[in-house]
């Protein structure tokens, strides 16, 4: 059922945008006059489709993409008996190089204002929610094994990162973060001042699901809110009212200071020190489970800001995080090619399904929607023949030059970008299933 979730999702989303990317082909070529003969969800074999006017409508059985075949035009189909015909005023090789231009970039339009549509509205009805850079400074962080790899420790307050101030715990792990040039943390560390680099390739570090929550944490101040009927603090004689002050002579200030402890104990007798309702410091044993636990329940003692933005604040809010995605990725595939960034980061279908997760939860859903639309709206404008962007270097070409490429060698041009879109494909699969087999 989990996997059938994640799969749904993954559908869900990619036919909602291959729809729209295609859909603007559609629209700009049909607004320009041109012929459009087939509009496809999804490559062949059809699954289903009918007839409006001119245009065949069609879902494929191959849900990883889709295509417009626009008449006069050299694309995937390699329509080369169309192409040596007599040029025709509805077909796309006719019309003048502005027009095609439009009509190459109209997917990618598209699938941008839908990413920002996307952001705005989650920005306008959910807000934000989070905890701030004040907290972080108030409470300092737990550091997990990301985090103490590169020099943070649990206790250090988090000023700003390259210099500048940031807004939420969640930018400290945010990929315009982690693939800053000579980026590093200023960190408050017992009252020192210091400088915690954020190593070159870093961001690698983060190519799995799991990471994220192995990296940092804001630290919870401890406090008892029960205790489990029957678990081991009550068998103990610990009630909601004490104050757990220490365990096996080690001060519990924070939540992390306990888990700590009865991680090391697990399995063997703590000597817990306790302040009484009536302000009297006794101690008692407790036995610790195997997993860490004497059966006490801990308060949500630091609440996250949550902040509410009227429609304009959404629009600029939502805007510059819908560009946000794209310049991250841009930022993160010119790292690729000088090895910064490992190219294991490339996901295929499985990677995409992993990340929307086994939950249907409808805001995570729209969020990934839109970080995949404007992922893809640039993936599209890369200069790769097969692509909207290779159509767009040729169609610039043209304009400049006044000279159009022969349909031979866009042809060619085509099959070359074919072959590599696959093995980029084939790439991000094997990526995919090695992630499996290797448990990342």
């Amino acid at each position: 059922m989990d996997t059938l979730i994640m799969v749904g999702q993954l559908l869900l989303g990619l036919s909602i945008l291959v729809g729209l990317h295609e859909l603007g082909h559609l629209l700009t070529a049909k607004m320009f006059g041109m012929r459009v003969e087939k509009f496809s969800i999804g490559f062949p074999p059809k699954i289903a489709g009918f007839q409006y006017g001119e245009t065949e409508y069609s879902i494929g059985a191959i849900p990883l993409g889709g295509f417009v075949k626009i008449s006069g035009m050299v694309d995937e189909s390699m329509d080369s008996e169309q192409m040596a015909g007599e040029p025709q005023p509805w077909e796309f090789r006719s019309k003048p190089a502005w027009q095609r231009l439009i009509v190459m970039l109209g997917g990618i339009i598209v699938n941008v204002i839908t990413g920002i549509v996307i952001f705005v509205i989650l920005v306008f009805n959910n807000g934000e929610t989070y905890f701030s850079r004040d907290q972080v400074i108030e409470n300092g962080i737990v550091a997990y094994e990301i985090g103490e790899s590169i020099g943070l420790k649990t206790g250090d307050k988090i000023l700003d990162i390259n210099g500048e101030p940031y807004q939420s715990i969640n930018d400290l792990s945010s990929g315009a973060a982690l693939l800053s040039e000579n980026g590093f943390y200023t960190v408050d560390r017992d009252g020192e001042i210091i400088k915690v680099a954020i190593p070159r390739g870093f961001i690698n570090s983060f190519n799995n699901e799991d990471a994220m929550s192995n990296f940092l944490d804001i630290r919870y101040p401890f406090e008892l809110q029960g205790v489990t009927k029957g678990g081991a603090a009550e068998m103990a004689g610990i009630t909601a009212d004490d104050q757990i002050l220490a365990v096996n002579g080690r001060s519990i200030n924070y939540i992390n200071d306990i888990r700590e402890v009865l991680a090391d104990a697990a399995g063997k007798e703590v000597d817990v020190t306790l302040l009484t309702a009536d302000q009297d410091t006794t101690h008692t044993m407790v036995d610790v489970s195997e997993d860490g636990m004497i059966g006490i329940e801990m308060a949500q003692t630091v609440e996250m800001v949550q902040r509410k933005y009227g429609f304009a604040e959404a629009v600029k809010k939502g805007t510059t995080r819908a560009f946000s995605v794209v310049i991250v990725n841009a930022k993160a595939m010119g790292k690729m090619f000088t090895g910064e960034v490992s190219t294991k980061n490339v996901s295929g279908p499985i990677g995409m399904a992993k990340i929307y997760g086994d939950t249907w939860n409808w805001s995570k859903f729209w969020t990934i929607t839109g970080l995949i639309s404007m992922i893809l709206a640039f993936m599209n404008l890369l200069p790769i023949p097969a692509l909207d962007g290779g159509h767009v270097i040729f169609l610039l070409y043209e304009m400049i030059s006044g000279r159009a490429p022969s349909d031979r060698f866009l042809e060619n041009a085509q099959k070359v970008g074919m072959v590599v879109l696959l093995a980029l494909m084939v790439f991000a699969i094997g990526n995919d299933v090695l992630k499996l087999i290797m448990g990342d």
